[in-house]
């Protein structure tokens, strides 16, 4: 089951029992790390018949063996630890019908409903003053309606770590990051990464492209584009490359296996889901974003009886973020890992989150 796919995090696991702060009542839109105690009262709709749950996924939708794959991890352990009934639904190529699918699993009696990524904040945004007795989230963005949760992630922190990583096994001092679409979200992993290549090399050479230009979410399912960029990196002298391009990083793998360098994966544990066993013994690592987490924290909040009206961050202190540690490859520099996750904990590093 993809859901144990996620069991081994470096520098830690996540917290066991990580009480889900969207709790937190009223439509301020406050914002809170994951693992506070909740606030909120109860809500009628959640003890009403069987927990449904409705999730609508990003482009690429399941099967991208990343983003959309962690979320349904979340998804599927709530079916199995909660009883809860699920449904899936994955948007058109041009995710164009994003509003439509929250309103079939809203008007199908799903409560609650979940959209995988920041392009649903405006549909969601609507569905929520639609359905107003319906509760919502949506991943990777903020919001302020008093029936939408936003669950974030502090990806520059895990991405800083990459970056660590990346320094320390690059005998070149040559790396390279590949981004999927030229936004601010995938500008706080480049931004992260970066910083941790050099807090560890100050001269290292680092290589950044971006497949589509914001607002061009192609750039998320598009492995050609990823490989050619891929190869251009390799080819001039880089000896690691994190991607941040969701199914575009099957082609990031693919460049460098015929490179015979090492790559960096991302959200989920790359080495497990990546099919290919010649692509999985490049990936050196991968940056765990732990939607997974942030998905079914989220459902069993409502079960409990939470409602929206806040945003709730997965960071470094909770281990909502984090290196996968299999195949250990990464286990030789733990001593180093840990001691830049603590600095960042004890906020003796401040991890930018823009380029």
């Amino acid at each position: 089951m993809l859901g144990k796919r996620f069991n081994r995090v470096a520098l830690g696991s996540v917290a066991g029992v990580m009480l889900m702060a969207a709790a937190a009542c009223g439509g301020g839109g406050g914002g809170t790390t994951a693992g506070q105690e909740p606030t909120g009262g109860t809500s009628g709709e959640a003890s009403k018949g069987a927990l449904k749950v409705g999730l609508a996924f990003d482009i690429g939708g399941r099967g991208d063996k990343s983003f959309n794959d962690s979320a349904y991890a979340g998804l599927e352990k709530a079916k199995t630890e909660l009883g809860a009934e699920i449904k899936e639904m994955s948007p058109s190529t041009d995710g164009s019908n994003r509003g439509d699918l929250l309103r079939q699993l809203a008007d199908a009696g799903y409560n609650p409903i979940i959209g995988v990524g920041f392009a649903y904040a405006e549909d969601i945004k609507k569905a929520a003053e639609e359905y107003p007795e319906v509760q919502f989230a949506v991943v990777d963005s903020a919001s302020n309606a008093p029936n939408v949760t936003g669950l974030l992630f502090a990806e520059e922190q895990g991405s800083y770590l990459a970056g660590v990583a990346a320094a320390t096994k690059a005998e070149s001092g040559h790396v390279g990051f590949v981004g999927g679409v030229e936004n601010d979200l995938i500008k706080k992993f480049e931004a992260g990464f970066v910083a941790g290549v050099k807090s560890v090399k100050s001269d290292a050479k680092i290589d950044v492209t971006y497949l589509t230009p914001d607002g061009d979410f192609s750039g998320f399912k598009a492995p050609d584009k990823g490989k050619v960029a891929a190869e251009k990196m390799y080819q001039s002298g880089a000896d690691v490359i994190y991607h941040a391009s969701g199914d575009s990083g099957l082609g990031v793998f693919q460049a460098a296996a015929a490179a015979k360098k090492k790559a960096i994966g991302v959200d989920s544990d790359q080495r497990q889901t990546v099919k290919e066993t010649d692509l999985q013994s490049v990936i050196m690592t991968s940056m765990l974003k732990r939607v997974d987490v942030g998905v079914f924290e989220f459902i069993k909040a409502f079960q409990g009886g939470a409602k929206g009206g806040t945003n709730v961050t997965y960071d470094l202190k909770v281990d909502g973020v984090g290196l996968a540690t299999t195949g250990g490859e990464i286990d030789d520099i733990k001593d180093k890992l840990d001691a830049a996750k603590k600095d960042i904990v004890d906020g003796k590093i401040t991890v930018p989150a823009k380029p």
